[in-house]
């Protein structure tokens, strides 16, 4: 197991080469002081059948460890089998998503947050829910994504948590076409230039939300080219599974993450 710090934070970012529960375990009790109470575990629990989303097995010693945890998860934006709550639940039980109750947080609308300083939005819409919890563990499996280049911990918050039919919307600059947009219109949304800094005003709200009560893990396995959105259809992955990278500093983590290939 190894570390890092950097200049700029007194964060430190830990990694290990070693893809297990006991791994995963052993890194989030190093960067685990700030979490508390209701903890919402926000990972990303893919499309039916999905080949590259995190081992269930896995993440149910991992949540198992975690007190007082539950997975927290929205609706998508696009169509598919997680657009609606019950589609969705669905899906989550097909992959294998039913050890603890999953939070699907903009089940009964959604909360506006704001964004302190941010470049596009003022506010985010989230999903009512996550107001009930007091920490955020964000799991992500680090993996590509088709308009952010790649998904990790900044997309699993920023859209992982923005209510599907609205903060996604917000998020992607997606604010009048119908819904759910089809394919013509993913090519022609007229923000889409500022997608990655309308996700990092969403995802500073949800940072600015938890405070000193939100951690980041990343597993490096099964990195498809594709974000765990696309399912079966997702590209097979080209290069080595390379460990699980964990820190409380979102920007040192990522910084670390793009460095290791």
């Amino acid at each position: 197991m190894a570390t890092t710090n950097s200049a700029g934070s007194k964060a430190k970012v830990y990694f290990t080469k070693h893809i297990d529960a006991e791994h995963l375990i052993a890194l989030y009790d190093r960067i685990n002081e700030g979490i508390y109470g209701k903890v919402g575990l926000k990972l990303h629990t893919g499309e039916k059948h999905g080949p590259n989303i995190l081992p269930p097995k896995m993440v149910k010693a991992f949540q198992q460890h975690v007190p007082d945890s539950v997975i927290v998860e929205t609706n998508t934006m696009y169509g598919g089998d997680r657009y609606t709550t019950e589609g969705h639940r669905e899906t989550l039980k097909v992959n294998g998503w039913d050890f603890c109750p999953v939070d699907i947080l903009d089940e009964d609308g959604g909360v506006d947050y704001p964004v302190r300083g941010g470049k596009h939005l003022q506010s985010v819409t989230v999903g009512k829910n996550l107001d009930n919890y007091d920490s955020l563990v964000v799991l992500t499996h680090f993996k590509g994504h088709a308009m952010g280049g790649f998904g990790g911990s900044l997309k699993n918050i920023a859209i992982g948590c923005a209510a599907g039919q609205e903060g996604k919307r917000q998020v992607h600059g997606y604010l009048e076409g119908a819904m759910p947009p089809d394919s013509a219109a993913w090519g022609e949304m007229p923000l889409k230039d500022h997608f990655m800094e309308r996700m990092a005003d969403s995802g500073k709200a949800i940072v600015d939300h938890f405070g000193k009560h939100i951690v980041f893990l990343n597993v490096l396995r099964r990195m498809s080219v594709d974000c765990d959105c696309a399912g079966v259809s997702a590209a097979e992955p080209t290069i080595s599974d390379i460990g699980i990278v964990a820190s409380t500093d979102i920007l040192k983590r990522l910084l670390m993450l793009l460095n290791m290939h």
